[in-house]
């Protein structure tokens, strides 16, 4: 599993930019909105938090369609379906290493785009927090997604336009979250909480998604 780990964050990187594409296109749906809402700095520090979010959630659906296109590629996915270990766990661990390779990078950018956003250091801190939390939900959702698509030799929208609807609640609850934390009579712990249970859901239905998808498509 370890070596799985491994190979899938070199192959993550490796395949069409991986996380500095993601980095660099994050940045960019956040740096074109002062542009569009002008330089109130009141309006960027009240919208920044799902401005920030938003563009997260975008720049992690970049490459979940290559989740399992490699091992389609080279042949492999057959090894792995055949293989004694259970395919939900090696999904599993594939998702970790996609989201490691090309979430993380945009959870450790988010602080330098609050910055930018006008954010003080409550809300940057709380949208830093809710994307490490929420942001490995979009991955296992993806999986799924990617596991659908994996046949088709052009599946990158498809796959975003399957998750993108059930990637709405993971916005709805890191982005509530996020301004509870900067306003005093909404508490943090219920959206955050919700948050989280999102999460450890997905972590468990996606990849078994995944796996049920990928034994479909090789039938």
């Amino acid at each position: 599993m370890m070596a799985l780990f491994i190979r899938d964050m070199k192959l993550a990187v490796r395949a069409g930019g991986g996380a500095l594409i993601g980095v660099l296109f994050f940045t960019t749906v956040v740096a074109v909105v002062p542009f569009g809402v002008g330089p109130d700095l009141n309006l960027l520090s009240r919208i920044g938090p799902a401005i920030v979010w938003i563009g997260a959630l975008l720049a992690s659906l970049l490459g979940l369609d290559r989740l399992f296109q490699a091992e389609r590629d080279d042949g492999s996915l057959d090894l792995m379906l055949m293989q004694e270990t259970p395919l939900v766990l090696t999904v599993l661990v594939k998702c970790l290493a996609h989201w490691t390779a090309t979430g993380l990078p945009l959870v450790l950018a988010s602080p330098l785009l609050g910055l930018f956003m006008n954010m003080n250091e409550v809300a940057i801190g709380a949208v830093m927090l809710t994307l490490l939390v929420g942001s490995p939900a979009i991955t296992f959702i993806g999986a799924a997604g990617a596991a659908v698509a994996v046949t088709l030799p052009r599946g990158g929208l498809l796959v975003s336009i399957l998750i993108l609807p059930l990637t709405v609640p993971v916005l709805i609850f890191g982005v509530s979250a996020s301004y509870a934390a900067v306003e005093d009579p909404a508490p943090f712990l219920p959206p955050f909480a919700f948050l989280a249970a999102i999460t450890l859901f997905f972590a468990v239905i996606g990849p078994l998604g995944a796996a049920l998808a990928l034994r479909g498509s090789s039938d």
